[in-house]
């Protein structure tokens, strides 16, 4: 990093009345945050006001489960955020969109519009979407290959970026004088050939603010992290320990070095769920009220879903059958089945403990404790080499936002690890990252982008 002293980067992630399945069974949740739309304002608003860098909304082209036991639909992200755009004025907006069920020009443009009425606040957090039921709803009778999904995620980012270079800063003239609106020579065609796309261009839509809006990735398989090394500039990721964070910490920036890309332009933010009381007893007893509300049935659902398996192969009372230890790797969520896994088999839990264990974050990092408890584990993991900040899950929302933002900032604010106020407007200065340079700059001659 560079001489002055890092500071701790911090991201709501927003879902509904909170992380935990059970949530919006709480006394004080709204079951029906899903499509109300005050309420995502005023998270948006609560976080901006604790100067959070950004907020992101997670995504996926399907109904999560049955509906049965927790609400299953959301609001189209890109939509959402746009009216966030609007409530707010500095924290960076970031959503999940599929790079498998969508079109380069499409989503560029999409994309280039959210960070022109931000104001350069908007990030694409780039899936490759895992689920079969996600295929189903786009005419496919089972999702493409693991590998597959990932070249084709390469070509299109290759495009999305080439799109948004294809309006250079200069080619609008405006002259009302001689009636010239635009320089043409500085509007790019793609004329794009590649293994799974067909582009012309130019986008329809200027540059945008930030240059292109900042590239998250979440995927922590193998080819997830060689992704994230070519692309990323943020990356989302789950680890229960900090040993397995740093060492994936140590693994992207590697990765990254070896791309031929600076490291430090890459910020890593596992997940944290965090369960805050005055004392361990008090925060103790509040884990306690989402495990009682939580419903067995669904958490063995969602385990058989990971593991692309039917529920019946598992017994509550006993640990993970040997045929899903014994599974070959899966097309879908290999890192998080991998992680699963590695999590039952250290801590020797059955079915029923490891429900519960993924009841609050689905396998990220649940901490369980006072706010100083948790302001040093996010010390410890950011000045050991786990992290460069966190992705804040609050298990009920608003109130556990509040918890962190009223208790847990100011310890960290104390040490001098995070802001007191904004220090730019776009989510890019927010990270510390540059704008990307143009790759059309100056170039009067068409450009040719390169087949996958």
């Amino acid at each position: 990093m560079s001489a002055r002293r890092r500071r701790l980067r911090l991201n709501a992630f927003l879902m509904e009345a909170g992380h935990h399945e059970a949530a919006w069974r709480l006394p004080h949740s709204n079951p029906r945050a899903d499509f109300d739309l005050q309420h995502w304002i005023e998270l948006a608003q609560l976080a901006e006001s604790a100067t959070f860098d950004s907020l992101f909304l997670a995504d996926g082209p399907a109904l999560i489960g049955t509906g049965e036991f927790r609400p299953p639909g959301q609001l189209e992200p890109l939509t959402l955020l746009t009216v966030l755009s609007q409530a707010t004025s500095r924290i960076g907006l970031i959503a999940t969109v599929s790079s498998t069920y969508n079109e380069p020009y499409n989503l560029a443009r999409r994309l280039a519009s959210v960070d022109h009425v931000s104001g350069g606040r908007a990030g694409w957090n780039i899936v490759t979407s895992a689920g079969a039921d996600e295929a189903a709803n786009f005419g496919l009778d089972d999702r493409p290959g693991h590998a597959e999904r990932y070249a084709r995620a390469d070509e299109f980012l290759k495009v999305a970026k080439a799109l948004w270079d294809s309006w250079e800063r200069e080619a609008v003239v405006a002259d009302k004088g001689t009636g010239r609106y635009a320089d043409p020579a500085r509007l790019h065609r793609l004329g794009h050939r590649g293994r799974y796309f067909k582009v012309a261009g130019p986008l329809n839509v200027e540059r945008p603010p930030q240059g292109y809006p900042l590239l998250v990735q979440a995927g922590s398989s193998e080819d997830g992290k060689d992704f994230a090394a070519r692309h990323a500039e943020a990356v989302f990721t789950a680890h229960t320990t900090y040993e397995r964070a740093a060492a994936f910490y140590a693994d992207i920036k590697a990765r990254t070095r070896a791309a031929g890309r600076d490291p430090d332009g890459i910020v890593v933010l596992p997940g944290i769920v965090p369960y805050i009381g005055s004392t361990e007893a008090e925060a103790r007893a509040l884990a306690r009220q989402f495990d009682e509300l939580r419903v067995p049935e669904y958490g063995l659902r969602q385990l058989a879903a990971v593991f692309e398996t039917e529920p019946s192969v598992f017994d509550l009372d006993k640990p993970l059958p040997d045929a899903v230890l014994a599974r070959p790797k899966l097309e879908g969520s290999q890192s998080r089945s991998d992680l699963i896994t590695e999590l039952a088999v250290r801590e020797k839990l059955t079915v029923r403990q490891i429900i519960s264990r993924l009841g609050g974050g689905r396998g990220h990092f649940e901490f369980v404790g006072t706010p100083e408890q948790v302001a040093d584990t996010i010390i410890t993991w950011f000045e050991g080499g786990a992290a460069d900040g966190f992705n804040i899950m609050a298990p009920a929302l608003p109130s556990g936002l509040t918890a962190f933002i009223d208790h847990v900032l100011p310890i960290l604010r104390g040490k001098g690890l995070f802001r007191e106020e904004y220090e730019g407007t776009t989510l890019r200065e927010h990270y510390g990252l540059p704008v990307p340079s143009n790759q059309f700059h100056q170039t009067q001659a068409t450009f040719q982008v390169s087949g996958a």
